[in-house]
């Protein structure tokens, strides 16, 4: 078989690796439109339970992590002059040059042909039987046949710029700045002995008012945004300790998450595609390079297992990789969202608050406190210190309306919640303020991110009649969230998010991240 791999990154390289050890009759070249020493980007990290089947498959990675990478265990985070730690987090980062050099000389020594300098389309590649499409998320080849796959591209509100810096980060650091312009974060992380990655996050109306919209974004790859790379080394100085940030095509951008429901076709000819050229997951779960080599993993074995039938092959690829990609996606989400808004956190949330508001966006309580117990029993005690018992025995005073505790029972109906019918005192929830009685609004959620504007204009409207409460349902869990948010940071008004049924890890989660101030589902007992 004569296979050509467009795109020589990571995932590229490992799969023309791992196809020519499978069969060696195949024929392997790699074209890449870069140099060999070009690169963008600093590094790359992985988490130490996404590394077994990677390792597995072939040493290269294990290889380069343990001679040039580092590793930590655990998360920094840093705002308003506190250093908060969570631990349980085994991490591993390299440098990308680095890595890129030692994945090209292991495709080499195996028998993969390498060419550089070269941008190749389809009309090229002709006479191959088979066409890997690993060229990045803007793939040639990909947009060559992109109506049959059926795509969708989502773009995040926040904008991000990727600096290296010579600071050295103990570990994997999430840093927070406000200044009169706004609120920018940065991921920062080790690669090698004396450099770090240095990923700047902010709002667009931040972004806009500290000046940082001047660079042309339309120069061709290369040329990076100095003026912004003055203002972050000032911005940040004390937390890099006056050290200077490295540039490397570095420019402005907003994430673009692609979804893609089939992953090759048969015309015009053979084409199958891995890692970002059929995929994205916001970098904030470090899953970009990971996801790209299981892709590789997943295509070498199913074209070893079945090398006469290439149809039948490709399917069993699919088949083989899409639901672990969907699952980073699915965590990816909560995850991008926090970074569109994390601003409002910053405003909201004293350190301890916001620094689990973060580590629990898609993971729960529990999960995370046999993860890091010592970080759970310490946010725990924060809450104690302030209100006396645990999250959800702690009382709630709303206006007019009390409840004893954070989780309710509820009325419901076909449309949804009818009233709070206990423990404590009975709240009406309804969709208009009632005369001379408390009540409580219904917010319905949206199923899409898209429909939220509407619910946030009628939930203004909603708060104009001062309700105790505001109960959200329906819709997502991440619609429903984001609408419990905006009810209690934006409109001081406390926000009960209902639920099918009660699950109580994820109901101390919500409350003790401030993401809603009451749980409710409906009353359930014997029979029922």
């Amino acid at each position: 078989m004569r296979i050509a791999v467009a795109g020589g990154g990571p995932g590229g390289l490992f799969f023309a690796t791992l196809i020519r050890r499978a069969d060696p009759t195949a024929e392997v070249t790699v074209f890449e439109r870069n140099r060999a020493d070009d690169t963008f980007g600093f590094g790359v990290v992985f988490s130490d339970r996404a590394l077994a089947g990677i390792h597995e498959a072939d040493p290269v990675l294990r290889e380069a992590l343990t001679e040039h990478g580092r590793h930590w265990d655990d998360i920094e985070v840093r705002l308003k002059g506190d250093r908060i730690r969570c631990g349980g987090n085994g991490m591993a980062a390299v440098a990308r040059p680095t890595l890129l050099a030692l994945m090209q000389a292991r495709a080499r020594d195996v028998g993969a042909q390498l060419h550089f300098s070269a941008d190749v389309t389809l009309d090229d590649l002709r006479g191959y039987d088979l066409v890997v499409a690993a060229d990045g998320a803007s793939s040639t080849i990909r947009d060559q046949v992109d109506s049959t796959l059926g795509t969708s591209v989502e773009t995040a509100t926040a904008k991000f710029i990727w600096f290296g810096t010579d600071y050295l980060f103990d570990g994997l650091t999430f840093v927070h700045e406000r200044n009169p312009d706004g609120v920018f974060a940065v991921h920062g992380y080790p690669i090698s002995a004396d450099v770090s990655t240095f990923i700047v996050e902010t709002d667009e109306r931040s972004w806009r008012r500290a000046g940082l919209d001047e660079f042309d974004v339309r120069k061709p790859p290369g040329p990076s945004d100095l003026i912004s790379k003055q203002y972050l080394e000032k911005l940040f100085a004390d937390q890099i300790e006056g050290h200077q940030l490295l540039v490397n095509n570095s420019r402005w951008a907003n994430f673009r998450t692609r979804r893609t429901r089939r992953w090759h076709t048969m015309a015009p000819r053979p084409v199958v595609l891995l890692g970002d050229a059929v995929h994205t997951a916001h970098f904030s779960v470090g899953s970009g390079t990971k996801m790209a080599m299981e892709d590789a993993v997943a295509l070498s074995r199913a074209l070893a297992a079945d090398p006469a039938d290439l149809e039948a092959a490709l399917a069993a690829y699919e088949r083989a990789a899409q639901p672990s990609v969907a699952k980073i996606q699915d965590s990816a989400r909560p995850s991008l969202a926090w970074w569109e808004h994390f601003g409002r956190y910053y405003e909201h949330f004293e350190p301890w608050q916001f620094a689990y508001h973060f580590l629990s966006r898609s993971i729960s309580d529990g999960r995370l406190g046999r993860r890091a117990p010592t970080f759970i029993d310490s946010t725990h005690r924060c809450w104690l210190e302030r209100y006396g018992v645990e999250p959800l025995q702690t009382p709630l005073n709303a206006v007019g309306w009390t409840s004893p505790v954070r989780v309710v029972e509820l009325d419901t109906g076909p449309d949804g919640p009818r009233a709070v019918t206990g423990p404590g005192p009975p709240l009406a929830l309804t969709d208009s303020a009632p005369v001379d009685r408390p009540w409580g609004a219904r917010l319905p959620a949206p199923q899409a991110e898209a429909g939220l504007p509407a619910a946030y204009t009628r939930l203004a409207k909603l708060a104009g009649d001062q309700p105790a409460v505001v109960a959200v349902f329906g819709g997502t869990a991440l619609t429903r969230t984001l609408l419990c948010e905006q009810v209690r940071m934006e409109h001081g008004i406390p926000a009960l998010l209902v639920e099918e049924t009660l699950d109580t890890d994820l109901a101390v989660t919500a409350v003790l991240s401030g993401r809603a101030d009451l749980i409710g589902a409906p009353k359930t007992g014997p029979g029922e």
